[in-house]
């Protein structure tokens, strides 16, 4: 069994597409018209042929109601790996993403959150 596909929930695909690419860095891998919306995904430029992020819309009604409670309990949706949290932390500050956490240790890992600009917390660490 390997994952290969993990999803984000979001509000607006065109908006989201142009974070995770424009700031984050991830690369567009799929984009399948499906009615009303698409199968877009993104992946690393690191790893393409590992594991796809798909932008998921929050068309679903419970969807929406999953991923505001989780914004307002301020726990992130997903977390993804950062060779260098701190430098990380600076670069997406520089291009104006909002930080809930500055960087801070937790046991042998260094955190940080963000808010991704679709509805979600994230969640950078490094192990």
């Amino acid at each position: 069994m390997q994952i290969k596909l993990s999803s984000v929930l979001v509000e607006d695909q065109d908006k989201a597409l142009a974070f995770y690419t424009d700031v984050l860095g991830f690369e567009k891998k799929q984009d399948i018209p499906m009615g009303e919306f698409r199968w877009l995904t993104v992946v690393s430029p690191d790893s393409p042929c590992e594991v796809e992020l798909l932008l998921e819309p929050t068309g679903f009604a419970p969807a929406k109601t999953y991923q505001s409670a989780l914004f307002e309990a301020n726990i992130p949706l997903t977390a993804f790996a950062v060779g260098d949290v701190r430098a990380e932390y600076e670069r997406l500050s520089g291009l104006n993403v909002r930080f809930q956490t500055e960087p801070m240790t937790a046991g042998p890992t260094t955190i940080a959150v963000f808010e991704d600009t679709c509805g979600n917390l994230i969640q950078i660490y490094q192990a």
